[in-house]
């Protein structure tokens, strides 16, 4: 994972520290509580970074999240923690001349990764449409549109999210370091350590994260039950969570949700270090730009028209 360099004031103040002088007051007014409950509460509360864990601690981790889904949706769940490949470092590229703005790819998105589907519903994705000959000005771009039928004429849409920055901002401004940049881009959140401050969000310039303001709330027969650590495991209350790729799928050999689900092929997906893949192909091939390049984020999503 991202090197993280501590400071003394880092040291002095992190999450964990914090935590611990929390949870030992609250603990200790707690007296009822039998033994197997304060144990838990620590658990939760002192968890490690995940760079700091041993395998063994990731394992009770794993354990323990999977007891909780059993008993909050009435189902086995498997958790991973699977690691990022060697030699990889995953890009995305989007066919603006043959998205027709059917939102299919957001409600993919939403069903692999356990967002919550009502009250509130959550999006990783956006489509945004915007008049043809227009595509550099964003500012006037529609969010929420909704036509009878689609595409529709003298309009394009253009879907955006997690663009997997380089160079991404919302690392840096995470105070307590729950979020940064895995070897193979993938930039990830640890959803225990997030406090839900929301300076990642402030700081994405691609508005490209969202806040849980309530327990997930999502069917049980909808529920997908092979979750990554960093990615699909239902997130909870107060938290900021985001696309990752589809971590859970990508590092096991499968494409993105949305890249399957797309109806004109207009998602490609590959490994920017193998020369032969398609998303290279595209970059040396086509005409491609990246939203704000001028802010030296350097976005591993590409934008180009092969029509």
């Amino acid at each position: 994972m991202g090197q993280r360099t501590r400071t003394m004031s880092d040291n002095l103040y992190t999450r964990r520290t914090f935590m611990k002088i929390l949870s030992a007051g609250f603990v200790a007014g707690l007296g009822g509580i039998n033994a197997t409950c304060k144990k838990v509460i620590n658990e939760e509360f002192l968890q490690k970074y995940f760079s700091e864990m041993t395998d063994e601690e990731k394992k009770r981790v794993v354990q323990r999240l999977e007891e909780k889904y059993l008993k909050q949706y009435g189902k086995s769940t498997r958790v991973s923690f699977g690691e990022a490949k060697q030699n990889t470092l995953w890009g995305y590229g989007l066919d603006l001349s043959r998205c027709i703005g059917c939102r299919r790819c957001v409600y993919a998105c939403a069903k692999e990764n356990n967002n919550s589907r009502y009250k509130p519903q959550l999006h990783w994705i956006r489509v945004i449409r915007l008049k043809k000959g227009n595509l550099i000005n964003l500012e006037n771009a529609e969010h929420y549109y909704d036509p009878d039928k689609v595409p529709e004429e003298g309009f394009i849409y253009m879907p955006v999210q997690c663009q997997q920055c380089e160079n991404p901002p919302c690392v840096k401004v995470c105070p307590v370091h729950a979020t940064w940049k895995e070897p193979d881009g993938l930039v990830v959140v640890d959803y225990d350590w997030c406090i839900g401050c929301r300076y990642c969000m402030a700081a994405c310039p691609y508005k490209g994260r969202v806040f849980n303001w309530a327990e997930p709330n999502i069917p049980k027969e909808e529920l997908n039950t092979t979750m990554h650590y960093f990615g699909n495991r239902p997130r909870m209350k107060n938290v900021v969570d985001k696309c990752t790729f589809c971590i859970q799928r990508v590092r096991s050999g499968r494409y993105p949700a949305c890249v399957e689900a797309c109806p004109t092929g207009t998602r490609k997906f590959g490994n920017l270090l193998d020369k032969n893949s398609e998303i290279r192909y595209l970059i040396e091939n086509k005409r491609v730009f990246r939203l704000k390049e001028d802010l030296n984020t350097e976005p591993k999503f590409y934008y180009f028209f092969s029509l």
